[in-house]
């Protein structure tokens, strides 16, 4: 499976971060540890919501639209509070 997931950071809660992994522990281990540049000072990281897809290319197609104006836009309104 493909995922897209949402984190929000613990300590800076209006941050948050969007991201396409195939193993969500791991991925969310590597960001609470430091390993990510872009969002190693904002850890430590709870995971707020993910989605899974059976197709890499669909995964990746929702990850960036979930980054555009209008992805965010729905975001905000529809799947995370601000």
């Amino acid at each position: 499976m493909y995922y897209v997931y949402i984190l929000r950071s613990f300590k800076f809660p209006k941050q948050a971060y969007i991201g396409y992994t195939t193993n969500l522990k791991t991925r969310l281990n590597h960001h609470n540890h430091g390993s990510s540049s872009h969002t190693s000072k904002y850890r430590p990281w709870d995971l707020e919501w993910y989605c899974a897809f059976p197709d890499k290319g669909n995964a990746l197609d929702f990850e960036i639209y979930r980054k555009s104006h209008s992805g965010k836009a729905f975001l905000h309104k529809r799947l995370i509070e601000n």
